[in-house]
């Protein structure tokens, strides 16, 4: 079986409705890369005034996941009643 790779300056959206909770929560989410980049695709049905319907769309990087082997804030050795302020 063939791992799907998504092409330069193409993407995907798939139906949220399963997840969609309020109308704050997108109706499809996807991905797609542009020069790249890996961006994740969230997109709205809404209706302009005229009564014609569009799709609005953000797009978001990637979230890095924190380090857990970041090296330590420095400890001081002073005491309390040692520091000036």
């Amino acid at each position: 079986m063939s791992t799907f790779v998504i092409k330069e300056k193409e993407g995907s959206l798939f139906s949220n409705a399963e997840k969609k909770k309020t109308d704050k929560h997108p109706d499809y989410t996807g991905s797609c890369v542009i020069n790249g980049e890996k961006l994740y695709i969230s997109a709205w049905v809404n209706q302009s005034e005229s009564g014609k319907k569009y799709m609005r769309m953000k797009f978001d990087e990637p979230k890095v996941a924190e380090n857990t082997n970041a090296t330590p804030a420095p400890s001081f050795s002073k005491s309390d009643s040692e520091i000036p302020f």
